[in-house]
Formats: C-alpha cells, sequence, structure tokens
C-alpha cells in the first residue's frame, strides 16, 4: 500500500509543477500578444500613411480580431485571480485556453504583417525607386537607336514573317520609357500631396514599364544571335537529310517510308536560294520535322522486316477461337452460379474485358472485321490468344468447382458413386461435362475447317 500511495503522490507532484508551469506561460503569453497589438498597430498608423487605407484592410481586420480575442483572454485570467476558489481543473483548462488565444493572435498578425512588409520597405524606398527608373530610362534611351539599325540589317537577312516578333520592338520600347519616365513623376508628386496609395500604384507602373522596355531591346540583340545559330544549325540539318535520303534506298521500301521520303525531298527543295530573305526558324522546324519522321518510318520498318507480322488469317482464326472459348466457359458458369468460385470469375471477367479493348483495337467488331491494319495485327493477335487463354482457365476453375460443390455420394449412401456395388467407379458426371465441352470444341473447329 505504501507504494501505491507513494506513487499517487509522485503523479500529484508532476501535475501540480505541470499545472504552475502552463500558468507562468499563460501570463508570459498575455503579455506578449498585448504588447504585439500596441505595436501593429503603431505599425498600421505607419502602413496607412505610406500604402492607403485599401492596402492595410486585412492588417486593420485582423488586429481588431485579435483584440476582441484578447478580451476573452483577459476576461478568463481575471477568473483565475477572483474571490471564488477554482479546482485544479478549471485552472488548467482556463490557462490552456489563453495560451491557445495569444498563440492564434501572434500568428494571424505575423502572417499579415510579413504580407505588407516588402511593399512598405518599398515605400519607404520611393524616392530612391523613382531616382533609379529615371536613371534606367535614360540609359536604355540610348540603346533605341542602336536596336533600330539592329532591325534594319536583319529586314535585309530575313523575312518579314520572321523579323516580326522583334520588328516593333524599337519603337515599343521608345513608348514604354516615356511612360515610365511620366510615371515616375506621377508618383513624385502624388507622394509629395499625401497620396501614398496613388503614388505607389504609379510608381509600380513606372518600374514596370522600365523593365518591360529593357526586354523588348534585349529581344532585338537576341533574335540575331538567335538567328545566326538556326542558319548554323539548318546548314548542318540539310547536310544530315542529304545522308539520310541516300540511306533510305537500303530501308524497307513500305509505303510510310516512301512517303516520309518524298516529305523530306519536298522539304529541301522547298528552302529557298542563297540571298533570298528566308524565315531560318521556320525552315528548321520543317525540316527536322520531315527529317525526324523518315527516322522513324525507317526504323519502324526495319522493326517489322526483323518481327514479321502475323497474317490476317491467322488473327482471325485466334479471334474466333476466342469468342468459341469465351462462349463455352460463359454457358458452364452461367449453368451453375452457386458452385463458381473468385477464381473462374475472375478469369473470365479479364477475358471479356480483354475481348472488349480488342473490339476497341480494331475499331469495330472484331469478329465481323474483314480487315485488321498492319499496325495493329500483332497486338490484336496477342489480345485474341491472351483472351483463349484465360476462358480456358475460367473453364478449368468452374469445372474444378463444379466438381468440388456436387455431391459425391448418391442419394447420401457412403460409399455408393465411389466403390459402387461392382467395385467400380462411379458417378463421373464432372469428367463426362469436360470431356463433352472439349468434344465440342474439337469438333466445332473441325465443321468450321470444312465449311471454310
Amino acid at each position: 500500500m505504501a507504494g501505491f500511495w507513494g506513487k499517487r503522490k509522485r503523479e500529484q507532484e508532476e501535475l501540480a509543477a505541470q499545472d504552475a508551469d502552463l500558468a507562468r506561460r499563460a501570463k508570459t503569453a498575455l503579455v506578449a500578444a498585448d504588447e504585439r497589438v500596441r505595436l501593429t498597430s503603431d505599425e498600421l498608423v505607419f502602413a496607412d500613411a505610406e500604402l492607403g487605407s485599401d492596402a492595410t484592410k486585412e492588417l486593420r481586420d485582423a488586429v481588431e480580431a485579435v483584440r476582441t480575442h484578447l478580451q476573452e483572454a483577459f476576461q478568463l485570467h481575471q477568473l483565475n485571480h477572483d474571490e471564488i476558489p477554482d479546482t485544479p481543473l478549471e485552472l488548467r483548462t482556463r490557462n490552456a485556453r489563453i495560451v491557445q488565444l495569444c498563440e492564434w493572435a501572434e500568428e494571424l498578425l505575423d502572417d499579415r504583417t510579413e504580407a505588407l512588409a516588402e511593399r512598405i520597405a518599398r515605400a519607404r524606398r520611393a524616392p530612391e525607386i523613382i531616382a533609379k527608373v529615371r536613371a534606367d530610362a535614360a540609359r536604355l534611351r540610348t540603346h533605341v537607336p542602336g536596336a533600330r539599325e539592329t532591325v534594319q540589317r536583319l529586314a535585309a537577312r530575313y523575312s518579314p514573317h520572321a523579323l516580326a516578333q522583334v520588328e516593333n520592338n524599337p519603337a515599343e520600347a521608345e513608348q514604354l520609357l516615356g511612360f515610365a519616365e511620366h510615371s515616375a513623376s506621377v508618383a513624385e508628386r502624388r507622394r509629395e500631396a499625401g497620396q501614398r496609395e496613388q503614388a505607389n500604384m504609379a510608381l509600380e507602373a513606372a518600374t514596370e514599364a522600365a523593365r518591360r522596355a529593357d526586354t523588348l531591346l534585349e529581344a532585338v540583340e537576341t533574335f540575331e544571335v538567335e538567328a545566326l545559330r538556326a542558319e548554323s544549325t539548318l546548314a548542318a540539318i540539310v547536310d544530315d537529310s542529304r545522308e539520310d535520303l541516300v540511306a533510305a534506298r537500303t530501308a524497307p521500301q513500305v509505303p510510310a517510308v516512301t512517303a516520309a521520303v518524298a516529305a523530306l525531298d519536298a522539304a529541301l527543295r522547298a528552302l529557298p536560294a542563297a540571298g533570298v530573305n528566308t524565315d531560318p526558324f521556320e525552315q528548321l522546324s520543317r525540316l527536322r520535322e520531315a527529317n525526324s519522321a523518315l527516322d522513324a518510318a525507317i526504323a519502324k520498318a526495319r522493326e517489322r522486316e526483323a518481327r514479321p507480322i502475323p497474317p490476317l488469317e491467322h488473327v482471325r482464326h485466334a479471334i474466333d477461337d476466342a469468342d468459341r472459348q469465351l462462349a463455352v466457359a460463359r454457358d458452364v458458369i452461367a449453368g451453375h452460379r452457386g458452385w463458381i468460385g473468385a477464381d473462374a470469375r475472375t478469369r473470365i471477367a479479364e477475358a471479356e474485358r480483354i475481348r472488349v479493348d480488342l473490339d476497341r483495337l480494331i475499331g469495330t467488331s472484331a469478329a465481323a472485321a474483314t480487315v485488321i491494319d498492319e499496325d495493329h495485327r500483332e497486338q490484336a493477335f496477342a489480345m485474341a490468344r491472351r483472351t483463349a487463354f484465360l476462358a480456358s482457365e475460367a473453364l478449368q476453375l468452374a469445372q474444378r468447382d463444379i466438381d468440388s460443390s456436387r455431391p459425391q455420394d448418391g442419394w447420401g449412401q457412403p460409399g455408393y458413386g465411389q466403390q459402387g456395388y461392382g467395385g467400380g467407379r462411379r458417378g463421373g458426371g464432372g469428367n463426362d461435362l469436360m470431356g463433352g465441352i472439349l468434344g465440342g470444341l474439337v469438333i466445332g473447329s473441325l465443321l468450321d475447317g470444312m465449311f471454310d
């Protein structure tokens, strides 16, 4: 008994220590949350002045929500110290709720202030950003004449279609730079007038306009480099395509290879003569596509040559055999539903699923199909054989289930049908059924062969 009371006393002491620690945490959290609300309220005043009331609405709503819920926390803390005695459980529950409310308040205010931190920092740096926008605009203006000269030089070499993506870049960049300078001035005036929200919007527009102008001017130089690279690559692709046309003469001369050769030859003939303005990107894309199509056609033709395609007659016989096996298995299972287990049902279901997929592959009823595309014959043949195999398995499993479920003794008399009155085995209905089914399949196939 002493050990029991000693253990219980230790547990009570540990629980009391945990309660004391929770009470200290509740007090600390309450003070920290209250100070955080006061600090955030001061930041909100500055954010309103810098960003405007619309931008700070979420933070303002968060401060109000936190204040409301902290009132509950203060009320709970007051209940812990009033004249009415409380049980340890009541104190523990209140302190836990105080900690929960304070942690939620801190997390909410952190989330809302972090969302505005970057915008506030940007607003504080507004004079610096305005000066940078003006400096960038002045610098980029010096690049506009060079970009115009580059476009004129490119126009003498490349077609209007190729040049369309950068032809208007210098003019658009100049307009954007003018807009950036104007927006920077608007931002400066609005800021001086105390219209901080409008000033920030104008500043963002100025920064974005300067960035887009820089991108447009850089795209002109990039286009020239990429066009030269495309021309170099095009020359290599032309040489490779001509070699492929020569190599295609030794490939199997199937229709797909012949068509791919004709397409690649046409793409080569369509290349403009020297001195004509061209679009190297479009030519390179067209030639690559034709070249890849020829490679794929030759590879497929050689694979077929190494692995002959099943004749149509063999595929049709395989489909007929699959349908016949399925029909027999369905009939046996349908006639003995109460005796058929999960294995046989699974095999027949899988066989029927593959048979449906076979119809989808061919695009019509496989049993009635008179033409099967060469690309699908091998797969159709494999699917038909798989269907027949699963149906045969289903039939064997169904027969096993039937034999195991069928009564082994005639009229319930022990010994009858096993060692019969004459000593010989009787009641071989299961084996007779299997033999009849298999015999029917053989006879059916013979009859089909006779009348084909």
